[in-house]
């Protein structure tokens, strides 16, 4: 049985060229198209769509308030398909803590991309998000947040250094695992799949949400204790040690595993550089990037973690990493701040 995929968006010149892009995939049958949030909620109601697009700017109710409500009174997988996810990383961001699952911006040909690669990558974003869980990407009450964890003697000056890879459903998973992390943590480095002009951005929301301070990692930045580096979508992110301390180094090498930044790349440096001193975690994401790096950490003696099935968004990554013998430990993303700090100097 095809996918059923209704699509929401108030030009009829992109609503029918989505169509027609969806509907090449064997898989998939676009069953409707909707110009704004009204006419989008009758058709959910009349044609059940497995998952749907989203434009953010509509006439009546804008993209972002139509997504609150759906997540609220008909939780659906949702992709996210605007020029708003390019240039207003900001409003993308607020989609995903909403509950959308992933975002694309909408086709162009200025950008070096073809129309056919375009579409490529529509489809399995769609065929992503209709497997996707969507109970860990809603956004929770303050109530159910994540609370830091309390300063710990010694925490500061262990030594250890945990690095984090991620992908679709990254973006929350993240922010609950550093809200749980306490203000002197071990300096933190993090490869998110996202595009360049995100992860600035990124980086900035999570500063004012969590204890540890959190930037974009610039390249050779020493690395300390109540920091988290979050790796520029340009670049691989590694760790270097030079002199006594350890650094931060960016390199716009060519991508691995198709990313760059790769978890791989990171895990892999974290793994020559500090070996058992290393933490490695593995969170929500499409495909099999890191779980060879994590591999190899655990290998090197580093103490590693993977997300369970049951919290991820989506559970390839973790799943990989779990299959080939790189996971020390599995544990639900909520646990996962507690149990990582838990594991440094036992």
């Amino acid at each position: 049985m095809k996918t059923k995929v209704l699509v929401v968006d108030d030009s009829m010149l992109m609503r029918s060229l989505l169509t027609k892009m969806i509907n090449l995939a064997p898989d998939m049958e676009v069953v409707g198209a909707a110009p704004d949030a009204q006419d989008a909620r009758e058709m959910i109601k009349a044609l059940n769509p497995d998952v749907l697009t989203l434009d953010v700017q509509m006439p009546k109710m804008d993209g972002l308030e139509f997504l609150e409500r759906l997540m609220r009174l008909r939780p659906m997988p949702v992709v996210m398909v605007s020029s708003f996810t390019e240039s207003g990383s900001d409003i993308t961001l607020k989609a995903l803590e909403l509950g959308a699952v992933d975002y694309i911006g909408k086709p162009r040909t200025d950008n070096g991309k073809s129309i056919e690669s375009y579409a490529e990558d529509l489809v399995e974003k769609l065929r992503i998000a209709k497997g996707a869980r969507l109970h860990r990407s809603v956004a929770r009450s303050p109530s159910a947040t994540t609370v830091a964890m309390p300063a710990r003697a010694g925490l500061a000056t262990s030594g250890a250094v945990i690095f984090v890879g991620a992908s679709t459903g990254g973006t929350e998973a993240i922010k609950d695992f550093l809200l749980g992390m306490p203000a002197d943590c071990p300096p933190i480095l993090i490869v998110q799949h996202m595009p360049e002009s995100f992860t600035g951005s990124f980086a900035r929301r999570l500063d004012a949400l969590c204890a540890p301070r959190v930037i974009e990692a610039q390249g050779h930045e020493k690395l300390e204790a109540g920091s988290v580096y979050v790796a520029p979508g340009h670049s691989h992110l590694l760790v270097r040690r030079e002199g006594g301390g350890l650094y931060t180094e960016l390199a716009a090498t060519q991508p691995v595993n198709r990313h760059r930044p790769s978890v791989d790349v990171l895990f892999d440096s974290a793994a020559a550089v500090l070996g058992s001193k290393a933490i490695g975690v593995i969170l929500t994401g499409m495909g099999k990037d890191g779980a060879q790096g994590l591999l190899r950490l655990r290998q090197s003696g580093a103490k590693t973690f993977g997300q369970d099935e049951a919290s991820c968004v989506v559970y390839g990554m973790p799943r990989e990493a779990f299959l080939v013998g790189a996971v020390v430990e599995q544990c639900a993303l909520g646990d996962m701040a507690r149990r990582v700090i838990g594991a440094i100097g036992s």
